[in-house]
């Protein structure tokens, strides 16, 4: 069973994030050959406060 993890900033629409689901889900599919029954794919939304790029957090950029 294939266990994906997406970490990604918060703030994007439902309706996106559930593509990304959607589109890892069929990637894997066809590449491993496993069933979609069987792929997890876990989304991540982390706060702009919590996620730092260049030593400055991106809720400051």
């Amino acid at each position: 069973m294939p266990i994906i993890n997406v970490q990604m900033i918060e703030g994007r629409p439902k309706e996106k994030v559930a593509e990304v689901i959607q589109n890892i889900t069929n990637t894997v599919s066809e590449t491993l050959g496993a069933p979609k029954e069987t792929i997890r794919v876990i989304v991540t939304e982390i706060p702009k406060t919590h996620w730092g790029k260049a030593g400055k957090p991106m809720s400051e950029k």
